[in-house]
């Protein structure tokens, strides 16, 4: 069977990262890069692999993109810390390499947890990611943030389900959701769009409706009504944050 190689980035991971690689450890090769943290991260790391490295960060897809290139499996599964495979999509996976299929990369469903509980609606699930693919086949899009994989080839399915935990707690989710937007601000003010008052009074409303009520996120209940304000939410701050950066403090 072709061998499989796991890379990883983390940033102090400590109450996440165990979880992440114990989902992992019958693959070949794991592959940790950290970006220099504070925590018990990259002692959690050292238990499971020698294959721990220090790159200072550079954005989410540059780190991403050099944890790939130290992989020397033949297959490339890329997860982040908060992340974790399931039994169901490890046998799946196993299945897919061992099975001489054509296709260069796999497409995953991210299972998203929201306070412990697996969010079925608002447009986030299946949540399709394509993080499994062949060596030298993919690399990560190089953006501020929502970085995702482009291969060279045919892709497929899988249907077993990644795990995601995507944040600790509201408070968790506000700081990242708040750090997100600023690098998403940059990005969109460097190419020069958004931030009009459409961006700013519609686009919001029209993120909590579509996930809300067009994709039945009150079917998910507290946590659905939680989810879309928040995504609401951070539409509404990008787009203050680029019209902050494109016309300065005193936009109007």
């Amino acid at each position: 069977m072709a061998s499989l190689s796991v890379a990883i980035v983390a940033l102090n991971e400590e109450e996440r990262l165990r979880a992440c690689l114990e989902s992992v450890v019958w693959a070949e090769e794991l592959v940790v890069v950290d970006a220099g943290s504070s925590d018990k991260t990259v002692a959690i790391a050292r238990e499971f692999t020698d294959r721990v490295l220090f790159r200072a960060w550079d954005g989410y897809g540059a780190q991403k993109n050099f944890a790939l290139g130290q992989c020397h499996g033949d297959w490339i599964l890329s997860l982040d810390a908060d992340e974790r495979v399931s039994d169901a999509l490890r046998e799946e996976i196993q299945a897919t390499l061992g099975g001489g299929r054509p296709e260069v990369g796999f497409y995953l469903p991210r299972r998203n947890l929201f306070q412990g509980r697996w969010v079925r609606h608002g447009g986030l699930y299946p949540d399709w990611q394509l993080r499994l693919f062949r060596q030298g086949r993919g690399a990560f899009v190089e953006r501020a943030v929502h970085e995702s994989v482009r291969v060279n080839g045919p892709t497929g399915r899988l249907g077993a389900a990644l795990i995601h935990e995507s944040y600790r707690s509201i408070g968790d989710a506000v700081a990242r959701l708040n750090r997100y937007s600023d690098l998403a601000a940059a990005e969109a003010a460097l190419a020069g769009r958004g931030g009009s008052l459409v961006d700013l009074l519609i686009r919001p409303a029209w993120r909590f409706v579509s996930m809300y009520l067009l994709r039945v996120g009150f079917l998910d209940g507290w946590r659905g009504l939680v989810l879309a304000g928040l995504h609401a939410h951070y539409v509404f701050l990008r787009a203050a944050k680029v019209r902050e950066r494109r016309w300065g403090r005193g936009a109007a």
